[in-house]
């Protein structure tokens, strides 16, 4: 699987100077926090600059404040910024207040030793897919992600999944920014497109070689009234995960979700 490729971060409404409620500063400054991606040594002003689409002036007041409040840490010898223990911790304190996981946990962990491969839940961040919690089955084949790894939403079981729970007014305006106006973006429409008739007809999306070659995956919405939205997935080598096991491990996967959502409806 994928993470998330070194575009841009900045978001199109950034510059909101029509509503007194937003602070652009605020804005920027957290851009530069999620500029940083899984397996950076450290990003250069420039570097953020080019990420961002900020200007190098505002990266520098933005990359000393940020420092100076303890969110980067600054190296002399590489001149360059990587996040701190603090900004971790901000994470960390966000993931342990999400409930789901605990409940999930037990249960992704039994269907990924009877399947041998990956069991995941994530949640829409933007254009992408965030995994907040992974178990991996007993197989050796193991996709190279962790939690906090970004994937791909219009190409990934678990992305479609997503996609497929919205209405189509909301699918359709994030598929316009999802998508790029070329055979590419045609071709992801599609795959939306199917999954949604999928989901319909059976609980569950597919994604077979799609996301990533010789990759078959299956995903599953998980929502609650009122709540944050979820997916959950089941992945790995097609080698392991053959085409003519994803309708089995569909169901399983979204009688999974079913029991989860039981699970934390009666914790509510």
């Amino acid at each position: 699987m994928r993470t998330r490729q070194n575009t841009l971060v900045a978001e199109p409404d950034m510059e909101r100077e029509d509503d007194p409620r937003f602070v652009v500063a605020l804005a920027r400054g957290l851009s530069i926090l999620k500029a940083f991606k899984r397996g950076d040594a450290g990003l250069s002003n420039q570097q953020l600059a080019a990420r961002t689409g900020l200007a190098k002036a505002t990266i520098s007041r933005l990359t000393y404040t940020l420092t100076r409040l303890g969110y980067l840490d600054y190296s002399t010898i590489t001149g360059r910024y990587s996040l701190s223990v603090s900004a971790l911790a901000l994470g960390f304190t966000a993931l342990g207040g999400l409930a789901v996981r605990d409940i999930a946990r037990p249960l992704m962990q039994s269907l990924a030793d009877r399947v041998g491969c990956s069991v995941a839940i994530g949640v829409p961040d933007k254009r992408t897919m965030v995994y907040i919690e992974h178990c991996r089955g007993q197989s050796p084949l193991h996709i190279g992600i962790e939690v906090g790894s970004h994937i791909r939403m219009a190409t990934s079981a678990m992305g479609r999944a997503y996609l497929a729970s919205l209405d189509p007014v909301a699918r359709e305006a994030l598929l316009n920014e999802l998508c790029p106006p070329d055979e590419t973006g045609v071709a992801m429409r599609a795959g939306v497109q199917v999954a949604v008739e999928q989901y319909q007809r059976y609980g569950y999306v597919t994604s077979v070689g799609e996301w990533k070659q010789e990759i078959n995956s299956v995903g599953v919405p998980l929502t609650f009234h009122g709540s944050q939205p979820y997916a959950l997935n089941c992945g790995g080598s097609a080698l392991l995960l053959k085409t003519e096991m994803l309708d089995s491990v569909g169901r399983e996967l979204a009688d999974l979700a079913a029991r989860i959502r039981r699970s934390l409806e009666n914790t509510a």
